[in-house]
């Protein structure tokens, strides 16, 4: 919220009219656009197959594959999510309308390395692996849900003048 000068409180807007022509024309955009839903797409088939190795202790394999594929995604969308944060905002991360979604995504970028480092350093046995795996899953969910709660308030500000 932001005190006018009456000392009535109005919303902060996401975007000004500036950094909303560049995020509707900007590439980057739509790259974020693609990758978001992919990733969430490889998240739900990895988090079965890690539930089922829990469950059964059957496709080790097949679940370690899946989150390393699963953050190379995350990888991939954080740095191209930077790339479109500093075409629309001109800062690379941590502009001020997505601060605690990016200071979130570092976490969950931290907890996704913590997996692949115990994974090739062979630090954690198979079934800990899997947990530090759902643990970065469940910081995901949450880190996805305040992306998708921006998106609705952008959308929600588009449709009210400024």
């Amino acid at each position: 919220m932001q005190v006018t000068p009456t000392g009535s409180r109005t919303p902060v807007r996401l975007y000004t009219e500036a950094e909303r022509h560049r995020r509707d024309t900007t590439v980057w955009t739509l790259v974020q656009g693609v990758l978001a839903p992919v990733q969430f797409l490889v998240f739900l088939v990895s988090l079965a197959l890690v539930v089922r190795y829990l469950w059964s202790g059957e496709g080790y394999m097949a679940a370690t594959v899946s989150i390393v594929v699963k953050t190379g995604f995350l990888y991939l969308i954080m740095v191209t999510g930077a790339i479109w944060e500093k075409v629309v905002f001109g800062q690379w991360l941590f502009a001020p309308a997505f601060f605690w979604e990016d200071v979130f995504s570092f976490g969950v970028i931290a907890l996704h390395t913590l997996y692949i480092y115990g994974l090739l350093a062979a630090a954690f046995p198979p079934q800990t692996l899997m947990f530090i795996a759902l643990a970065a899953y469940a910081a995901y969910v949450i880190n996805a849900g305040q992306f998708l709660w921006k998106l609705r308030m952008a959308r929600i500000q588009a449709e009210v003048p400024a």
